[in-house]
């Protein structure tokens, strides 16, 4: 019995500190996040058009050294 309260006491405190935390975190405002995903998405066009640009010169190249047509 005596583990069982000490288990309920841990998760009593857990949660005490958890929330104590939480209200340390400086949440970010939405304008911020609208920005940061701005930022990501384009982002991902630029590396993503980047990768693609450099697949096909390197497939063109690669089909040049074989002699298929790509």
């Amino acid at each position: 019995m005596k583990r069982l309260l000490d288990y309920s006491n841990a998760i009593k405190k857990f949660l005490r500190e958890s929330r104590a935390e939480i209200k340390k975190v400086f949440w970010p405002t939405k304008k911020d996040v609208w920005y940061s995903t701005l930022v990501v998405i384009g982002l991902t066009v630029v590396v993503g058009s980047y990768i693609g640009l450099v697949d096909v010169i390197l497939t063109r190249l690669l089909s040049l050294f074989i002699g298929t047509t790509p």
